[in-house]
Order: C-alpha cells, then structure tokens, then sequence
C-alpha cells in the first residue's frame, strides 16, 4: 500500500491539506476535492484542542465512506502518540511540521509514509537519514521556486513536497524547480467555502490546480 500512496502522491503531486474543518462536513469536502481530480487528503491535528477526536472521526470517516478513491494521512503530527492515534484511525501517512527523529521512526514501525517538515538542508537531509520518505518544505510561498531548484542541487535524491502560499498560479514553478509536490491549505480549502457548502467552488478550484499541474507534467 504504501508503494502505491507515494506513486500516486507523485503521480498526482498535490495533497489537500484540511484544517479546521469539522467531521460532519468531511465527506462532502472530500468528495468534492475528488470530483476536482484529488486524491490524497491531510487532515491536521489542532494542537490546541483538548482532544483530538473530531480529527480522528474525521480520518475514520474519509477512510469508512471514500475507501480506494481518497487517501488520507494525519498532518501536524508532533508526538509518537498523536501518529499511533492516527494509525489507529486509518491515516496512510504522517506530516508534521518539524523534524522529530521519534515520530519519524514511529511512524516507519507502523508501517506508514513519514513526511516530516524542514526548512534547511540540514534539517532535510537529517530527515531522511531518519528514515523519512519525503520532506515538506515550509514556508515554501516565502522561500519562493528558486529555494527548491538550490536545495534540489545537492540534495537531487531527497524528494521534496512545497507547502505555505501555494496557488493554482504558482504551483507549476514549484515541479519545474525541482518538487515533487505540493502541499495546499486555505488557498484550496476555505473553511468559510466548507461552511457555505459552496463544494461546487471548492471542486472547480480544485480542478484548477490539478490542469496546472497535468500541463506541467506534459510541458
């Protein structure tokens, strides 16, 4: 399974990043970034929460309703219990926004794709000697395309996933630069679209990213 995750993560380069929207409206929001050509999904965790329930409902129910067509992983991940917990509820992959030699190596005991997040060389070569399978890049929007295409220089055999600013307009510069993907949040996954049931926006901008980064692939 997880062979075929990360092919398809490469195939597709793009995974939805989902916060702050509630399990009650994660299926519709699912299916709608699916209609729009997306299929692999981060639900984040709130470290601010009390608990982590509603996330975990909501990995359960994407995995429960949209079995084969959407995969789905845990973001801000940031302890060996929250990615256990994850697990649990059916997350294929485990994100976080740091380097965290315990929660990478959890997460690869349980059989999962580690995604940690790092900004400079050191911590992403770091994070695959850890035993990551691709590395987030954060803040990439203010890093900019040519940060990408520098750190892909000496580190050409460590894949490299942009999140932070990205849009349907920049998404491409980012795979010339040298990414394999793209992480995208608020630019494709409005909470107050989610809360106007505006799917049909939210499918059309998914659409978006995915044509630009088809003409990308064949560019």
């Amino acid at each position: 399974m997880n062979h075929q995750i990360l092919q398809e993560m490469k195939k597709k380069k793009i995974i939805a990043i989902v916060r702050g929207i509630g399990s009650r409206q994660i299926v519709r929001l699912a299916e709608a970034l699916h209609r729009g050509g997306i299929t692999c999904m981060e639900v984040t965790f709130d470290q601010k929460a009390d608990d982590f329930q509603d996330t975990l409902a909501s990995i359960e129910e994407i995995c429960t309703r949209l079995e084969g067509e959407i995969y789905v992983g845990a973001g801000t991940v940031m302890s060996e219990e929250q990615a256990e917990m994850a697990v649990k509820a059916g997350a294929e992959y485990i994100i976080s926004p740091n380097v965290d030699r315990a929660v990478i190596e959890r997460t690869k005991a349980l059989n999962k794709i580690s995604i940690p997040g790092a900004m400079t060389p050191t911590e992403a070569a770091a994070a695959v000697s850890f035993g990551a399978d691709l590395v987030k890049i954060f803040p990439a929007g203010l890093l900019g395309p040519e940060y990408i295409k520098a750190l892909q220089g000496p580190l050409c055999h460590i894949p490299l996933i942009a999140v932070g600013g990205i849009s349907p307009e920049n998404c491409s510069a980012f795979i010339r630069a040298g990414a394999a993907g793209v992480g995208c949040g608020g630019k494709l996954v409005s909470p107050a679209l989610v809360e106007e049931k505006q799917f049909d926006v939210i499918t059309s901008i998914a659409g978006k990213y995915t044509a630009a980064l088809a003409d990308c692939q064949t560019g």
